[in-house]
């Protein structure tokens, strides 16, 4: 273990990453926990004093280190399970039974088929980072000139990650990522992230922009709503 510790110290960055790699493997596949833990320290430690950490890098190596355990690889299977029992869904009209279309938030947490008792083939379903209607006026234009919905019902929800934060310091976290380059700095100042502080006042807003908005057809039925996380609940707002 000494031996190959001073060899990591001789050997830089590059040796390092292979060689640590190899250290920390090495204990879990003879059974010793206490070796483990002290060789991810040994690592850490080593990683920490030879190498000054660069942050595109370092993004870089998360985005490398993700692919390994990458969700698509249960793409296949759980498909193979929702084919078995797919039925005549093959058949289901293009345009929304219902003629509703919903705009909600892109929240992992949030599955509005199931918490409304929609089913497939009865509504749209537009999300976005907060369920924001500015960003979803295009889907909502084709969505009802094209495939005939005639109501909107916009959901923000409790919890929402839009109230954590302002759009002057997302775009300063997206440039310190890449210091110095240009065109991302250019792209990201051109995007209003749209985020908001107040959860009920969002809803309320969004509700009056689609009512007065002229793209938005006129007698379109519009209703806001919060979703509580916490609860699965659901109350309307406006």
């Amino acid at each position: 273990m000494q031996l190959l510790l001073r060899r990591l110290y001789n050997g830089g960055f590059n040796h390092l990453k292979r060689t640590s790699s190899l250290l920390c493997k090495a204990p879990r596949a003879v059974g010793h926990p206490s070796l483990t833990r002290s060789c991810s320290v040994a690592a850490a430690k080593l990683s920490s004093e030879d190498a000054t950490p660069d942050p595109a890098h370092e993004l870089q190596r998360h985005q490398h280190h993700d692919s390994h355990m990458s969700a698509y690889q249960d793409f296949a299977k759980a498909n193979d399970e929702y084919v078995a029992t797919f039925g005549d869904k093959g058949n289901l009209p293009l345009p929304p039974s219902k003629k509703l279309l919903i705009v909600t938030c892109m929240d992992a947490r949030l599955n509005p088929y199931a918490y409304l008792g929609i089913k497939e083939g009865e509504a749209h379903i537009v999300r976005n980072a907060g369920g924001v209607a500015k960003e979803a006026l295009r889907s909502i234009v084709i969505s009802q000139r094209l495939l005939g919905t005639r109501e909107i019902a916009v959901f923000h929800h409790t919890g929402c990650g839009m109230v954590t934060f302002d759009t002057p310091k997302l775009r300063a976290l997206v440039k310190e990522s890449d210091p110095g380059n240009e065109a991302l700095a250019g792209a990201v100042d051109e995007i209003d992230f749209l985020e908001f502080q107040s959860l009920e006042d969002s809803v309320r807003e969004d509700v009056k922009f689609l009512q007065e908005n002229p793209l938005v057809l006129p007698g379109t039925k519009v209703t806001g709503w919060v979703y509580e996380v916490e609860t699965g609940k659901i109350h309307r707002i406006v």
